[in-house]
């Protein structure tokens, strides 16, 4: 049965979630697995579902509780559906609602590293990575293109982050992904080296005079093959590349230095893809 809560007082501690806690708040609860996150949209939030993820309340736009939130109430039986016309909405998020839906959900708990590639072939590991909307690019491209996994090292932004996941449309439920160390000494030494006892070949992607180039045919025949991306603007880290097995470049042209992390990430999974 519906659970419908008309919005009349904005200030309700109900709406936080949705209001007034920053998203580094809403994951920083006293235990990790208590923390929450806002999944937008019903086509995001109906993955999330689909992925075993468990929602905690909605806050929908009142037209849409009897359009295209209907089925996601019916899968959210019972619990609270916060409900106003948009222009109150946007009083209280600051922002008009663009898909009218959001979602609180629990934070899952990861899975170690070795849990995660245990049967994997192709993974992609994330360096200080922190836009969301690369992040949420990348998590695109891997669901499209064959990566069975991808690894979050510790300077890298959340894959949970509300843009993250809007950007990634919902994909992010759908390739498995964890966390490779909790601390920044984790990465890059110990990391790689607990990559090469689960039997992957590391790949760091790098503008380098002594890199291969992305279509070099050893690359193609490796069994299991970790590709790793570097952050925004000044890439991977002398020392990550140093310690991987390969550094592998995507030939550019006309002038063009480099791409951005979220462009190549989609050349470098298809065309490192497990044949």
């Amino acid at each position: 049965m519906a659970n419908i809560v008309e919005i009349t007082d904005l200030a309700a501690p109900e709406l936080d979630v949705f209001a007034r806690l920053t998203e580094a708040q809403l994951r920083n609860r006293a235990e990790t697995e208590k923390g929450i996150f806002i999944a937008e949209s019903p086509k995001v939030i109906e993955r999330a579902l689909d992925a075993g993820y468990e929602p905690l309340s909605l806050l929908m736009e009142r037209k849409h509780l009897e359009g295209q939130g209907r089925d996601i109430i019916v899968r959210c039986e019972g619990l609270p559906v916060y409900t106003a016309d948009r222009e109150l909405l946007a009083d209280l998020t600051g922002y008009t609602l663009t898909r009218g839906v959001l979602c609180a959900m629990r934070r899952p708990r990861l899975p170690s590293v070795e849990d995660l590639c245990a049967n994997a072939r192709r993974v992609a590991v994330l360096e200080g990575i922190v836009d969301s909307t690369n992040i949420g690019a990348i998590f695109r491209s891997a669901a499209a293109l064959g990566i069975d996994a991808v690894l979050v090292t510790p300077t890298c932004g959340d894959p949970l982050y509300r843009r993250a996941v809007r950007v990634s449309m919902g994909t992010v439920f759908q390739v498995p992904w964890t966390r490779i160390g909790d601390t920044p000494e984790a990465w890059p030494q110990p990391g790689l080296e607990r990559l090469r006892e689960l039997g992957f070949k590391t790949a760091a992607m790098a503008l380098r005079d002594d890199s291969v180039s992305i279509d070099d045919p050893q690359l193609r025949v490796e069994e299991k093959l970790a590709i790793v991306l570097g952050t925004e603007g000044d890439g991977l880290a002398s020392a990550t590349i140093a310690d991987c097995d390969y550094t592998v470049r995507i030939p550019m042209t006309h002038g063009v230095d480099s791409l951005n992390v979220a462009a190549a990430s989609a050349v470098a999974f298809w065309e490192l893809r497990a044949r």
